[in-house]
């Protein structure tokens, strides 16, 4: 085996599996409200459009800390970093378990403590995903990214395939030590995170020229690899922090994210409840919910390997964001429900399929602490849309008794991500190929960079 392959084989192998773990217990933690709620809205008091809420504000916290947050972590390292939000999540998550007994103490409504918590959860999540991408962005060169981002993305899909069956399972344990399913199941799935913070300090290495688990010369042609495309992007144009923050090409990429994640949350808070509404038990709602994150899974390996392979990202992004708008479109005027779970499989594979490619778009032109910035920039706005896409679904439910015209809405954000893909302005040349020199195609022919 060669050098290069030999050294991103074992890069690969040592990061990507436990950063999955890292992940699928992160968003495990973010979107099991969704499976709580089965139980827990009627037991606390909360109406959809409540909960749409709730559930979305989330994101509104998110977006104010995420900047800062990630540029903490270019600051202090990694490895500190994560483990800290690890722990903070851990703890807000468990507590969603006594939303109740809070509410008696403080005086509070359930609701407001509801609420108050998903934004404590939001503020101690903040930073963790767009963190990982930066440091996706430190040890893989340009043409593996898409596949290392799709590889470390699959938890999302994942955690839902794995955690669906479990949450509807954990709901079953109702009247255990005189808690309610709905409490064992934050107090259960959030014990992980606890755990995994104290092994991210031990295990998580910061960047390649402090990895002592490689062979000298596979961590000397790393740094040298990554220096160089480093280098080819910065004799183009050099971004601080500053100009990261308010670049317009950053600035797009967001709106395509925006698109995305209104798709994918928008769905994922409440389509166990779409599910549910089929006539199943919470075992079986858990099972039928993850069909369409198991297309997920396929999708986000398949896509992120066939835009590295070609170098090619605007139409990977837009081509996956109109397959997710046509299934959902598909699912809201469609009541059959196996006909609906197919479409809305469908949709699962472009929501999925675009996400690890969208993020190798800010990592070709930025680098370094104007990478990290711009990286939070894209995540902290995309993700607003995970507030408007389930306070909408919720408001929508409650005004129409129907999901079909907020599906409808979530299909709409996901064509304005496609446009956004299409005007985008990226340069695929920008990202290198193998050591060669800019300027060249992955055939090796002489292009131009327009820039």
């Amino acid at each position: 085996m060669d050098l290069e392959k030999r050294t991103i084989a074992r890069v690969t192998a040592r990061l990507i599996p436990f950063l999955i773990l890292c992940y699928f217990v992160a968003y495990l933690d973010r979107v099991n409200v969704g499976f709580a709620a089965l139980e827990m809205n009627k037991a606390i008091g909360l109406t959809a459009s409540a909960f749409g809420f709730g559930a979305g504000i989330f994101f509104i916290a998110y977006f104010f800390f995420e900047v800062p947050s990630n540029l903490l972590l270019e600051k202090f390292g990694a490895h500190r970093w994560i483990a800290r939000i690890m722990l903070t999540w851990g703890v807000v998550a468990g507590a969603m378990a006594f939303i109740p007994n809070i509410a008696r103490y403080t005086g509070l409504s359930t609701t407001h403590v509801f609420y108050i918590l998903r934004i404590l959860l939001g503020i101690a999540e903040a930073g963790f995903f767009p963190g990982i991408i930066f440091l996706l962005t430190l040890w893989f060169p340009a043409k593996y990214r898409a596949r290392m981002v799709g590889y470390f993305m699959v938890a999302i899909p994942l955690s839902t395939v794995i955690g669906s069956p479990i949450s509807g399972a954990l709901l079953s344990m109702d009247g255990i030590a005189g808690l309610a399913g709905w409490q064992w199941l934050y107090l259960i799935e959030a014990l992980p995170a606890l755990l995994l913070s104290f092994v991210v300090v031990l295990y998580l290495t910061d960047k390649p020229a402090d990895a002592t688990w490689l062979e000298s010369d596979e961590r000397e042609w790393l740094v040298s690899r990554l220096a160089r495309e480093r280098s080819q992007r910065e004799a183009v144009r050099k971004f601080n922090v500053v100009e990261a923050l308010f670049n317009p090409r950053v600035l797009v990429i967001a709106l395509i994210y925006f698109g995305a994640v209104a798709t994918n949350y928008g769905l994922s808070f409440f389509l166990p409840q779409i599910v549910k509404g089929f006539g199943l038990t919470n075992l079986q709602t858990g099972f039928v919910t993850a069909a369409p994150y198991a297309v997920g899974v396929f999708s986000m390996i398949f896509w992120g390997r066939r835009s590295d392979r070609k170098l090619e990202r605007k139409r990977h992004v837009a081509v996956a964001l109109l397959i997710a708008a046509a299934g959902i479109a598909g699912a809201a005027v469609i009541d059959n429900p196996v006909a609906k779970m197919i479409a809305i499989s469908i949709a699962g594979f472009g929501i999925f399929g675009c996400l690890p490619v969208i993020w190798t778009l800010p990592a070709a032109f930025l680098s370094g602490a104007a990478a990290a910035g711009g990286i939070a920039v894209v995540n902290s706005i995309g993700n607003l849309s995970g507030f408007f896409g389930p306070y909408a679904m919720g408001w929508i439910k409650d005004s129409t008794g129907s999901f079909g015209p907020g599906l409808l809405c979530l299909a709409g954000a996901g064509l304005v991500g496609v446009v956004a893909a299409l005007l985008l302005h990226h340069d695929s040349a920008l990202e290198g190929r193998a050591g060669e020199p800019a300027g060249h195609d992955e055939g090796g022919h002489k292009r131009v960079l327009d820039t």
